[in-house]
Parts: C-alpha cells; sequence; structure tokens
C-alpha cells in the first residue's frame, strides 16, 4: 500500500507539473501574440505589423477599390515583423530629411529669419525610421492624368486648410470626396492660362505662347503654392520645377505631385538649389512672400545663377505695383539691386514686372570697381550645389557663352537629341551622345514590352530616373505622357547640366539619404546600376529599397537594371516589401552583363486603416 501511494503521488505530481506547462505555455502564445501585435516604441519610432494586404491594380478605378485580402501578412506575422515592420499612422507624410519633429527633437540651433529649418537635415542612423511608411486611411490609386490635373482624392491628400485658407484664389475647392484645382493663384485668380498667355503678351512673343517658338522650354516657378502655374504650362510644351518649402502651407508639393505636376521640396534659404547654373529660361514669383533684399540680395542672386543668358525672372507682388509707401521703398531698393546686377526690366504691366538678364559679360565689365554684389572668385564652380553654401555673387559667363552671345541650344524639342555646347565639358563626343540617346531608345522599347500587360497608356505619369547620366532614359519617353525626374550622382560627373539643356529637368542627389519628396509621389523609378554606386559608398541595401517604397505609389513600379548578383539580393527583400516580380530580361545582348528585373508594388492598408475606412 506504501509503494503503491507513492507511485500515485509521483503520477498526480508528473500530471500536475504538465498541466502547469500546458497552462504557461498558452498564456506566453497568447500574451506573445498580443505584445507583438502592438505597437513597438524604437528611437522614437512606432511600428505596427501589416494586418492585410489590399490588392489594387493601376487601372482607374476611382469608385470601386478592390477588396481581396492577402494573407501574407497574417500567416507568416513574425517573418514581416523580423524583416520590415509597418511605421504609425501618424508617419504617413514622413519626409526623413525633412522632418521638423527631428528637428526639434536633435535640438538643432537654426537660424529661422534665414530659413535653415526648412533645409535638408537627414536623421543620423540610429534614427532612420526602418519601416514601411503606411498609406492614409481610406488610400485609393490616384485618378490618372490628365484628369488629374483638375481633381484629386481627398482621402489620399486629407489636407483641407488651404482650401479654406486661398479660397478667394481658386487655388482648390474640396467637393465630397475629392479636391478641385480650378487654376487660380494669389496673382491670378481668374486662371492660369490667361495668366501665361498676358506673361507671353507682355514680351511680344508669336500668338501669345510663352513657349516663344522653343526658345523657353524649362522654367523655376518659386513658391508654387498647388503648382497651377507649371500645371498649365504643360500645354504650351514648356516644364516647370515647381518648388516650395514644407512650410505653413503645409502640402503643397504633395498636391502638385499627386495631380502629376512636376515638384520638388526645396527652398531659398542658405544652401544652393539642387541645380547647375543656367538651367532655366524663365523663373517666376506669385506672392511668393520672399525677401529679395535680404544678405545683400543672396537669393536674387541664386536666380541670377540658374538664369541662361538672356533669361527671365517674372515677379507678380504688391512691391511691383503698389503705391504705399513701404511698398514704394522696396521697390526702389529692389530696382536699383538688380540694375547693378545688369538686369533690365523687358516689360512691365499691372501686378507683374519682368526682368531680362544679359546675354554676355559686356555689362558686368563696364560696372565701376568695388560695385555691390561682386563678380564670384574665379575658383568658385556654379555647378557645385550639394550641400554648398549661396554665394553673394555674380556668376560670369565662360568664354565661348560670352562669345556666343547665349548657350547656343537648339529650340524645342530639337535640343532633345541636339549633341549641346556643354557636352564637351565631360570630353563626351557627338557621337558618344547619339549613340548614348538611341542605346537607350532600344532599351526603353523592351522594358515597355515587359510592362505592357500591367499599364494602359494613362497608367504611368511621375516618372524618376534615379542615376540619369545625359538623360536619354527621359529622352526615349518624349512621346508618352509623363514626365522625368532625372537624378544625377553628387558625387559623379555634373551630367544634369546636359540634361536642362536637352529641355528635361531633375535634381543632383545622395542616395545615401532619402529624396526631398512626399511618400507616395512617383508611378515608376528605374535603378541603372544604383544598388552597385551604393555598395561601393558602403550605404545599406535595405535603407534604399524602403526609401524606393516611401516615394513609390501603391501599385507602381520598378525597374532594376544592375548585376546578376544585385538583382538576386534585392529579390530576397520583396516579400517583405510587398512587392513582386512582373518581368524579367536576361538578355545580355548590350554586353553589360546586368538584368533587368521589373517589379510592381502591391497596394496594401494596415488592418487599422481598414477598420477606420
Amino acid at each position: 500500500m506504501k509503494g503503491r501511494s507513492n507511485g500515485t503521488r509521483k503520477k498526480r505530481i508528473i500530471v500536475s507539473l504538465c498541466a502547469v506547462g500546458l497552462f504557461l505555455g498558452f498564456l506566453y502564445a497568447y500574451y506573445g501574440s498580443v505584445f507583438s501585435s502592438s505597437a513597438r516604441e524604437f528611437g522614437g519610432k512606432s511600428w505596427r505589423k501589416i494586418g492585410s494586404g489590399v490588392s489594387g491594380n493601376d487601372e482607374d478605378k476611382d469608385e470601386k477599390q478592390d477588396e481581396s485580402y492577402t494573407q501574407s501578412g497574417q500567416e507568416n506575422n513574425d517573418v514581416i515583423l523580423k524583416s520590415f515592420p509597418v511605421c504609425d499612422d501618424q508617419y504617413s507624410e514622413l519626409i526623413p530629411c525633412l522632418d521638423r519633429n527631428l528637428i526639434y527633437q536633435m535640438r538643432l540651433k537654426l537660424d529661422l529669419s534665414v530659413m535653415e529649418h526648412y533645409e535638408r537635415h537627414c536623421p543620423p542612423v540610429e534614427r532612420r525610421f526602418n519601416c514601411l511608411i503606411p498609406p492614409p486611411h481610406g488610400y485609393k490609386v490616384p485618378i490618372k492624368w490628365p484628369k488629374s490635373r483638375d481633381e484629386v482624392w481627398k482621402a489620399n491628400i486629407p489636407h483641407t486648410h488651404l482650401a479654406n485658407e486661398k479660397s478667394d484664389q481658386n487655388w482648390m475647392v474640396v467637393k465630397g470626396e475629392r479636391i478641385f484645382f480650378p487654376g487660380g493663384g494669389t496673382h491670378f485668380h481668374k486662371g492660369a492660362d490667361k495668366y501665361i498667355a498676358a506673361m507671353a503678351n507682355m514680351l511680344n512673343f508669336p500668338n501669345d505662347n510663352l513657349n516663344n517658338g522653343g526658345n523657353i522650354r524649362t522654367v523655376l516657378d518659386v513658391g508654387c503654392g498647388v503648382a497651377s502655374f507649371g500645371a498649365y504650362l504643360l500645354s504650351k510644351d514648356i516644364i516647370a520645377m515647381s518648388l516650395a518649402p514644407n512650410d505653413v502651407h503645409q502640402n503643397q508639393i504633395q498636391f502638385a505631385l499627386e495631380r502629376g505636376i512636376p515638384a520638388y521640396l526645396g527652398v531659398l534659404g542658405t544652401k544652393r538649389l539642387p541645380y547647375p547654373s543656367r538651367s532655366f529660361e524663365l523663373a517666376h514669383c506669385s506672392r511668393c512672400r520672399i525677401d529679395w533684399l535680404q544678405r545683400d540680395g543672396i537669393l536674387l542672386l541664386e536666380l541670377d545663377r540658374l538664369l541662361r543668358p538672356g533669361g527671365y525672372f517674372a515677379y507678380s507682388s504688391p512691391e511691383a505695383y503698389a503705391q504705399d509707401e513701404e511698398n514704394l521703398k522696396i521697390w526702389k531698393e529692389m530696382s536699383t539691386l538688380v540694375e547693378r546686377m545688369c538686369w533690365k526690366i523687358a516689360s512691365k504691366s499691372g501686378q507683374t514686372v519682368i526682368w531680362q538678364k544679359p546675354l554676355t559679360n559686356d555689362c558686368y565689365m563696364k560696372r565701376e570697381p568695388g560695385t555691390q554684389p561682386p563678380m564670384c572668385r574665379s575658383d568658385d564652380d556654379p555647378d557645385a550645389v550639394w550641400g554648398v553654401p549661396m554665394e553673394a555673387c555674380i556668376t560670369p559667363y565662360s568664354d565661348r557663352v560670352h562669345q556666343d552671345k547665349g548657350s547656343g541650344l537648339a529650340p524645342w524639342p530639337a535640343r532633345l537629341v541636339t549633341p549641346p555646347p556643354r557636352l564637351a565639358e565631360f570630353r563626351y563626343t557627338n557621337e558618344m551622345f547619339e549613340k548614348d540617346t538611341e542605346h537607350w531608345q532600344h532599351r526603353v522599347a523592351k522594358y515597355w514590352k515587359l510592362l505592357s500587360a500591367k499599364i494602359k497608356p494613362e497608367t504611368i505619369r511621375n516618372v524618376m530616373d534615379m542615376k540619369a547620366n545625359m538623360g536619354s532614359f527621359a529622352a526615349a519617353l518624349r512621346k508618352k505622357d509623363l514626365w522625368v525626374m532625372n537624378v544625377v550622382p553628387e558625387d559623379g560627373p555634373n551630367t544634369l547640366k546636359v540634361v536642362y539643356d536637352r529641355g528635361l529637368i531633375g535634381s543632383v542627389h545622395n542616395w545615401c539619404e532619402a529624396y526631398s519628396t512626399y511618400p507616395r509621389t512617383y508611378d515608376l523609378l528605374h535603378a541603372w546600376t544604383v544598388f552597385s554606386d551604393m555598395e561601393k559608398k558602403g550605404c545599406g541595401f535595405e535603407d534604399l529599397l524602403l526609401e524606393m517604397d516611401r516615394i513609390l505609389r501603391p501599385t507602381g513600379f520598378v525597374i532594376i537594371r544592375d548585376e546578376r548578383a544585385v538583382t538576386e539580393y534585392v529579390k530576397k527583400y520583396l516579400g517583405a516589401l510587398h512587392w513582386e516580380i512582373v518581368g524579367v530580361d536576361e538578355d545580355d545582348s548590350d554586353g553589360d552583363d546586368e538584368i533587368v528585373v521589373v517589379i510592381q508594388k502591391k497596394m496594401w492598408l494596415t488592418s487599422s486603416s481598414i477598420r477606420n475606412s
């Protein structure tokens, strides 16, 4: 009896221990899953998992959103958490290098009077957001161009304060689920089209067409608002770089890009804008609220650097017409400044004055010694722009430009395929230029064959070439209804001046950092050997992939052209990014041993987004 009693007691102890073990296991599994799905704080960031992926297509199904759910985010949450978690919804509009919260957190000592707080300040490695930027609640596939010029989904940019603030100026109007853009502006209430025609009339251009027979092609619109000026220039065969900071008029650049209008987040502050000298035929400011007289006219001198010989500055502002004492004083001082800069009034009418920059150095050489602003030093490179401080000086023309009395560019569209004079600065021959142009026409034709099953003519509007070289990729897309932001690396040959001379636009950038744009602003990214370049710089592939995902619209495309080892490495991240391959080209007939992989970003929403929408 004693032996059996001891045996029974041992069995009971074993059973109890097993029960306790099972119970503890159940608690661990339950609370572990709850904990893992809650928000996680790391370096000031909130992370969440993707609750569901909403599949979408690239067609303009405006009112109907496909709500078929993928299971990738639900069945294998641990894998997603170990790869790329999802940022909290509050970061749906994050611009990492223009994040005001980062400035406050890092206690950067910036001079607000010169707009330093609107310039780029990128987070250190330990403060980077290593998570996927979620779309806002109710996000829809954007309305397609050209319809998007005049209307966008309110859910995609849920900010309506500009509609109230600028209600008397016809910037934008909210109606139901959409925001409409009547084409108005602070100084063109009756519409940008009439304003543009009036400007052409002031300059006596044929048929009131501002492109002046193709001689005005590239325009810089400073303080662009929602970019209606640039939107209406497109029908004139003029492309504008619409520029504005992320200031009190928040989201104006986001509205521009959502509409399908070329735009860039930037400010005239202390650093040069990321464009080479002599890039624009026309600069424009319509009540852009810039103090042009500050710091010895340094901001006007930055425009002077960017304007081509004979280029124009169109200025619509009270200083140009108001008769009160303060505005008359500003006008007098501004007129004196531009006169010393050798600008002349080309036309003045109503609220607008148009100045013209000289064609040659003759006026500069006739100035009295000691005249301010001074000429720039001979060792100053006017094309060095990445992180380079502005200089309050006048950039003279080269001997060639002075002798030619201008840039020597063909009118648009002939200039797209005509070798520009500045080509020689890179020791490129005309034959090299023509061969490069032909080479990319062949490559782009093959790209479109790979994309043909997934796109229609209006599917792709905003395109970025992440390593543009001479801009031949963009040139090959000339006949398609889209535009290309040509990006040239900051540490290589500054071929961006060739890009602008071809009548295209772009910016200098370092892909080790985030680009100056809002999330979800491009339909197609073209990455030609960009990953190989990052590897040489020692920058992380993951950071670059997350940045590409941030700026790519849901259902948008990525074309990666790189070494096989690179493309195989990128493929490992496709599931984590919710990207999928839609085409591969392993034909090495180009003799460069590069593989082409075409990828599409899936539409996905977080679980909270689904609940709230």
